[in-house]
């Protein structure tokens, strides 16, 4: 099974969000139909920027911690 880290991003990058899935594609659907309320509705991220595909779990919840942009943000 693939695993994936993914990066959208709203119409002009301003917004920028960071997630991790089994199914890439059905995810991308579900921020561009706004399907789940939360973050990416509310600022309309609906443009996929980038993404990374694991075969290990662990190593894709790794990942999307190092990129996660808050973390950037607080770190000294």
């Amino acid at each position: 099974m693939s695993y994936y880290v993914y990066i959208m991003a709203k119409k002009y990058n301003t917004v920028l969000y960071t997630g991790m899935t089994n199914d890439l594609q059905r995810r991308v659907y579900e921020h561009k139909m706004k399907i789940t309320p939360g973050f990416t509705s509310r600022y309309n991220v609906t443009k996929l920027v980038y993404f990374e595909e694991y075969e290990d779990i662990n190593e894709t919840i790794d990942r999307e911690k190092q990129i996660s942009l808050p973390d950037i943000f607080m770190k000294d």
